[in-house]
Protein backbone atom coordinates (compact mmCIF):
# COMPACT_ATOMS: atom_id res chain seq x y z
CA UNK A 1 0.00 0.00 0.00
CA UNK A 2 1.23 3.30 -0.78
CA UNK A 3 1.17 5.28 2.53
CA UNK A 4 1.95 8.90 3.07
CA UNK A 5 5.77 10.01 3.66
CA UNK A 6 4.78 12.89 4.35
CA UNK A 7 1.74 14.60 6.29
CA UNK A 8 1.45 18.18 6.46
CA UNK A 9 -1.68 19.42 9.55
CA UNK A 10 -2.65 22.92 9.80
CA UNK A 11 1.24 23.76 9.10
CA UNK A 12 1.42 27.88 9.86
CA UNK A 13 4.16 30.26 10.13
CA UNK A 14 4.17 33.98 11.14
CA UNK A 15 7.02 36.13 10.72
CA UNK A 16 6.93 39.02 13.02
CA UNK A 17 3.24 40.12 12.94
CA UNK A 18 2.51 38.23 9.13
CA UNK A 19 1.57 34.97 8.25
CA UNK A 20 4.18 33.52 5.95
CA UNK A 21 1.86 30.45 5.70
CA UNK A 22 -1.82 29.44 7.17
CA UNK A 23 -3.58 26.36 8.05
CA UNK A 24 -1.69 24.18 5.10
CA UNK A 25 -2.65 20.40 5.00
CA UNK A 26 -0.75 17.81 2.54
CA UNK A 27 0.12 14.51 2.24
CA UNK A 28 2.42 13.04 0.29
CA UNK A 29 3.05 9.60 -1.30
CA UNK A 30 6.09 6.86 -0.53
CA UNK A 31 6.64 6.95 -4.25
CA UNK A 32 6.74 9.43 -7.31
CA UNK A 33 7.47 12.43 -8.11
CA UNK A 34 5.71 16.06 -6.68
CA UNK A 35 5.80 19.02 -8.44
CA UNK A 36 6.11 22.20 -5.40
CA UNK A 37 4.89 25.12 -7.08
CA UNK A 38 4.94 28.91 -5.81
CA UNK A 39 5.65 32.40 -6.84
CA UNK A 40 8.19 34.70 -4.98
CA UNK A 41 6.27 35.10 -1.44
CA UNK A 42 3.70 32.19 -1.66
CA UNK A 43 5.36 30.88 1.21
CA UNK A 44 6.65 28.20 -0.93
CA UNK A 45 10.55 28.59 0.85
CA UNK A 46 8.93 28.80 4.34
CA UNK A 47 7.50 25.63 3.82
CA UNK A 48 10.40 24.01 2.22
CA UNK A 49 12.40 25.28 5.47
CA UNK A 50 10.02 23.82 7.59
CA UNK A 51 9.73 20.59 5.82
CA UNK A 52 13.67 20.14 5.54
CA UNK A 53 14.08 21.25 9.46
CA UNK A 54 15.51 24.07 8.55
CA UNK A 55 12.80 26.16 10.20
CA UNK A 56 10.46 25.83 13.11
CA UNK A 57 6.99 26.37 12.77
CA UNK A 58 4.71 29.11 14.38
CA UNK A 59 2.02 26.18 14.75
CA UNK A 60 0.85 23.28 13.36
CA UNK A 61 2.83 19.46 12.26
CA UNK A 62 5.04 18.01 9.90
CA UNK A 63 5.25 14.18 10.24
CA UNK A 64 8.06 12.50 7.73
CA UNK A 65 7.10 8.55 8.00
CA UNK A 66 4.74 8.75 10.90
CA UNK A 67 7.60 10.82 12.76
CA UNK A 68 7.12 14.33 14.01
CA UNK A 69 9.85 16.39 13.12
CA UNK A 70 9.83 18.85 15.47
CA UNK A 71 10.13 16.57 18.25
CA UNK A 72 12.49 14.07 17.04
CA UNK A 73 14.35 16.02 14.35
CA UNK A 74 17.40 13.75 14.09
CA UNK A 75 15.27 10.77 13.57
CA UNK A 76 13.46 12.37 11.45
CA UNK A 77 15.93 14.17 8.79
CA UNK A 78 17.70 10.51 8.45
CA UNK A 79 15.22 10.03 6.06
CA UNK A 80 15.23 13.33 4.27
CA UNK A 81 18.12 13.67 1.09
CA UNK A 82 18.06 17.51 0.40
CA UNK A 83 19.87 18.94 -3.03
CA UNK A 84 19.32 22.90 -2.43
CA UNK A 85 19.04 24.88 -5.48
CA UNK A 86 23.17 25.63 -5.07
CA UNK A 87 24.50 22.20 -4.87
CA UNK A 88 26.91 22.06 -1.62
CA UNK A 89 29.96 21.03 -3.78
CA UNK A 90 33.47 20.86 -2.76
CA UNK A 91 34.97 21.74 -6.23
CA UNK A 92 38.68 20.93 -5.28
CA UNK A 93 37.65 17.86 -4.07
CA UNK A 94 37.45 14.11 -6.63
CA UNK A 95 33.88 12.91 -6.71
CA UNK A 96 34.67 9.31 -4.68
CA UNK A 97 36.01 11.99 -1.83
CA UNK A 98 33.32 13.93 -1.89
CA UNK A 99 31.11 11.70 -1.73
CA UNK A 100 33.03 9.73 1.09
CA UNK A 101 32.19 12.87 3.22
CA UNK A 102 28.96 12.88 2.59
CA UNK A 103 28.75 9.65 3.63
CA UNK A 104 30.27 10.36 7.16
CA UNK A 105 28.18 13.01 7.62
CA UNK A 106 25.13 10.87 7.19
CA UNK A 107 26.63 8.62 9.94
CA UNK A 108 26.80 5.87 7.21
CA UNK A 109 28.68 2.75 8.76
CA UNK A 110 32.48 2.53 7.48
CA UNK A 111 31.81 -1.36 6.87
CA UNK A 112 28.95 0.45 4.03
CA UNK A 113 30.67 3.58 2.45
CA UNK A 114 32.18 1.89 -0.13
CA UNK A 115 29.08 0.12 -1.17
CA UNK A 116 26.87 3.21 -0.73
CA UNK A 117 28.80 5.38 -2.59
CA UNK A 118 29.24 3.08 -5.75
CA UNK A 119 25.29 2.04 -5.51
CA UNK A 120 24.40 6.19 -5.69
CA UNK A 121 27.70 6.97 -8.51
CA UNK A 122 25.93 3.90 -10.37
CA UNK A 123 22.45 5.34 -9.91
CA UNK A 124 23.18 9.06 -11.24
CA UNK A 125 25.12 7.72 -14.04
CA UNK A 126 28.77 9.15 -11.97
CA UNK A 127 30.73 6.04 -11.62
CA UNK A 128 33.00 6.78 -14.74
CA UNK A 129 34.01 9.93 -12.93
CA UNK A 130 34.91 8.52 -9.24
CA UNK A 131 38.66 9.92 -9.26
CA UNK A 132 37.86 13.53 -11.55
CA UNK A 133 37.66 16.56 -9.46
CA UNK A 134 34.32 18.11 -9.35
CA UNK A 135 35.70 21.03 -10.68
CA UNK A 136 36.21 19.69 -14.58
CA UNK A 137 33.05 18.32 -14.58
CA UNK A 138 29.87 19.48 -16.64
CA UNK A 139 26.98 21.72 -15.16
CA UNK A 140 25.15 19.05 -15.42
CA UNK A 141 26.89 16.23 -14.39
CA UNK A 142 27.93 18.04 -11.04
CA UNK A 143 24.26 18.39 -10.64
CA UNK A 144 24.34 14.42 -10.77
CA UNK A 145 27.02 14.25 -8.06
CA UNK A 146 25.16 16.77 -6.01
CA UNK A 147 21.77 14.45 -6.09
CA UNK A 148 23.80 11.24 -5.61
CA UNK A 149 25.03 13.23 -2.38
CA UNK A 150 21.00 13.41 -1.45
CA UNK A 151 20.38 9.37 -2.03
CA UNK A 152 23.63 7.87 -0.93
CA UNK A 153 21.93 7.25 2.57
CA UNK A 154 18.98 5.73 1.00
CA UNK A 155 16.17 8.33 2.40
CA UNK A 156 12.90 7.51 1.94
CA UNK A 157 12.05 11.33 0.81
CA UNK A 158 14.52 13.31 -1.55
CA UNK A 159 13.70 16.97 -1.72
CA UNK A 160 15.45 19.00 -4.93
CA UNK A 161 15.30 22.21 -4.81
CA UNK A 162 15.08 24.12 -8.97
CA UNK A 163 17.67 21.05 -9.68
CA UNK A 164 17.46 21.76 -13.31
CA UNK A 165 18.84 25.56 -13.00
CA UNK A 166 21.42 26.77 -15.32
CA UNK A 167 21.84 23.32 -17.52
CA UNK A 168 21.48 23.29 -21.45
CA UNK A 169 18.72 21.13 -23.22
CA UNK A 170 20.31 18.15 -23.51
CA UNK A 171 21.44 18.36 -19.67
CA UNK A 172 18.32 19.04 -18.50
CA UNK A 173 16.67 16.16 -20.22
CA UNK A 174 19.33 14.04 -18.55
CA UNK A 175 18.59 15.26 -15.07
CA UNK A 176 15.12 14.90 -15.26
CA UNK A 177 15.07 11.03 -16.86
CA UNK A 178 17.25 10.83 -13.33
CA UNK A 179 14.91 12.88 -10.82
CA UNK A 180 12.02 9.97 -12.76
CA UNK A 181 14.00 7.02 -12.56
CA UNK A 182 14.44 8.11 -8.60
CA UNK A 183 10.73 8.52 -7.86
CA UNK A 184 10.46 4.75 -8.83
CA UNK A 185 11.20 3.56 -5.78
CA UNK A 186 10.52 6.53 -2.84
CA UNK A 187 9.11 9.83 -2.90
CA UNK A 188 10.74 13.24 -4.77
CA UNK A 189 9.88 16.44 -4.37
CA UNK A 190 10.88 18.95 -6.86
CA UNK A 191 10.34 22.62 -6.28
CA UNK A 192 10.44 24.85 -8.95
CA UNK A 193 8.80 27.56 -10.53
CA UNK A 194 9.33 26.57 -14.23
CA UNK A 195 6.02 25.12 -15.10
CA UNK A 196 7.28 23.20 -18.26
CA UNK A 197 9.83 21.41 -16.05
CA UNK A 198 7.13 19.82 -13.39
CA UNK A 199 4.88 19.13 -16.51
CA UNK A 200 7.86 16.52 -17.87
CA UNK A 201 9.03 15.17 -14.46
CA UNK A 202 6.31 14.84 -12.19
CA UNK A 203 3.37 12.56 -11.42
CA UNK A 204 1.72 15.46 -9.05
CA UNK A 205 1.19 19.19 -8.50
CA UNK A 206 1.06 20.63 -5.08
CA UNK A 207 0.82 25.18 -5.60
CA UNK A 208 0.77 27.48 -2.89
CA UNK A 209 -0.06 30.48 -3.13
CA UNK A 210 -0.33 33.56 -0.94
CA UNK A 211 0.09 30.83 2.38
CA UNK A 212 -2.49 28.93 1.43
CA UNK A 213 -2.63 25.69 -0.79
CA UNK A 214 -4.45 26.27 -3.66
CA UNK A 215 -4.07 22.73 -6.21
CA UNK A 216 -3.34 19.29 -5.31
CA UNK A 217 -3.89 16.86 -7.97
CA UNK A 218 -2.42 15.44 -10.78
CA UNK A 219 -0.59 17.43 -13.34
CA UNK A 220 -3.31 16.06 -16.23
CA UNK A 221 -5.53 17.24 -13.51
CA UNK A 222 -3.89 20.74 -13.33
CA UNK A 223 -3.49 20.65 -17.29
CA UNK A 224 -7.10 20.25 -17.49
CA UNK A 225 -8.35 22.40 -14.34
CA UNK A 226 -9.71 25.00 -16.80
CA UNK A 227 -11.36 23.85 -19.77
CA UNK A 228 -10.46 24.24 -23.36
CA UNK A 229 -12.14 27.54 -24.41
CA UNK A 230 -10.98 27.89 -28.10
CA UNK A 231 -10.27 25.53 -31.50
CA UNK A 232 -8.53 25.65 -34.52
CA UNK A 233 -10.34 24.50 -37.70
CA UNK A 234 -8.63 23.43 -40.99
CA UNK A 235 -11.04 23.96 -43.58
CA UNK A 236 -11.06 23.43 -47.59
CA UNK A 237 -14.27 26.04 -47.67
CA UNK A 238 -14.06 28.08 -45.09
CA UNK A 239 -17.71 29.91 -44.42
CA UNK A 240 -17.91 33.55 -43.39
CA UNK A 241 -17.01 35.33 -39.76
CA UNK A 242 -20.63 36.46 -39.41
CA UNK A 243 -21.79 32.52 -40.14
CA UNK A 244 -19.80 30.78 -37.65
CA UNK A 245 -20.62 33.59 -35.27
CA UNK A 246 -24.50 32.72 -35.70
CA UNK A 247 -23.49 29.14 -34.18
CA UNK A 248 -24.66 28.98 -30.48
CA UNK A 249 -21.89 29.77 -28.20
CA UNK A 250 -19.33 30.75 -30.76
CA UNK A 251 -17.88 33.81 -28.72
CA UNK A 252 -14.90 34.84 -31.12
CA UNK A 253 -13.43 34.14 -34.51
CA UNK A 254 -10.14 34.99 -35.84
CA UNK A 255 -9.08 34.51 -39.32
CA UNK A 256 -5.58 33.13 -39.08
CA UNK A 257 -4.92 31.89 -42.74
CA UNK A 258 -7.01 31.57 -45.66
CA UNK A 259 -8.26 27.98 -44.73
CA UNK A 260 -7.34 28.02 -41.12
CA UNK A 261 -9.79 29.87 -38.15
CA UNK A 262 -9.57 30.34 -34.39
CA UNK A 263 -12.64 30.43 -32.74
CA UNK A 264 -13.70 31.26 -29.22
CA UNK A 265 -16.49 29.07 -27.45
CA UNK A 266 -18.61 29.40 -24.02
CA UNK A 267 -19.77 26.51 -22.43
CA UNK A 268 -21.81 25.26 -24.78
CA UNK A 269 -22.07 20.93 -24.65
CA UNK A 270 -20.25 19.45 -27.86
CA UNK A 271 -19.01 22.07 -29.66
CA UNK A 272 -16.37 19.82 -31.30
CA UNK A 273 -18.97 17.57 -32.49
CA UNK A 274 -21.55 20.68 -33.68
CA UNK A 275 -18.48 22.22 -35.86
CA UNK A 276 -18.35 18.46 -37.58
CA UNK A 277 -21.96 18.21 -38.33
CA UNK A 278 -22.16 21.91 -39.63
CA UNK A 279 -18.89 21.14 -41.69
CA UNK A 280 -20.79 18.04 -43.32
CA UNK A 281 -23.69 19.88 -43.85
CA UNK A 282 -22.71 22.92 -45.60
CA UNK A 283 -19.91 21.87 -47.26
CA UNK A 284 -16.98 23.21 -45.65
CA UNK A 285 -14.43 20.18 -45.93
CA UNK A 286 -13.17 20.58 -42.33
CA UNK A 287 -9.39 18.83 -42.79
CA UNK A 288 -8.80 18.78 -38.71
CA UNK A 289 -10.10 20.28 -35.79
CA UNK A 290 -7.31 20.99 -32.71
CA UNK A 291 -9.12 22.34 -28.97
CA UNK A 292 -6.56 24.40 -27.42
CA UNK A 293 -5.78 23.48 -24.15
CA UNK A 294 -4.93 26.17 -21.37
CA UNK A 295 -1.02 26.21 -21.20
CA UNK A 296 0.31 25.29 -18.07
CA UNK A 297 1.81 28.79 -17.09
CA UNK A 298 -2.00 30.56 -18.35
CA UNK A 299 -3.56 27.86 -15.37
CA UNK A 300 -0.56 28.99 -12.91
CA UNK A 301 -1.56 32.77 -13.44
CA UNK A 302 -5.12 32.07 -12.97
CA UNK A 303 -4.81 29.90 -9.74
CA UNK A 304 -2.39 32.75 -8.49
CA UNK A 305 -5.18 34.98 -9.21
CA UNK A 306 -3.01 37.01 -11.98
CA UNK A 307 -5.22 37.47 -14.40
CA UNK A 308 -9.50 38.12 -14.04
Amino acid sequence: MNTSIIKIENLSHRYSKAWAIKDINLEIRQKGVTGFLGSNGAGKSTTMNILCGVLNQTEGRVLIDGIDLRERPLEAKKLIGFLPQNAPLYLDLTVDEYLRHCAYMRLIPANKIRSSMDEAKERCGIAHFSNRLIKNLSGGYKQRVGIAQAIIHKPKLVVLDEPTNGLDPNQIAEVRGLIREIGEDRSVIFSSHILSEVQATCNTIKMIEQGVVVFSGTVDDFNNYISPDSMILHLKNPPSEAELLAIEGVTQVQQLSSNKIRISFNTAPDISGEMIRLSVERGWAMQEIQLERSSLEEIFARLSNKTK
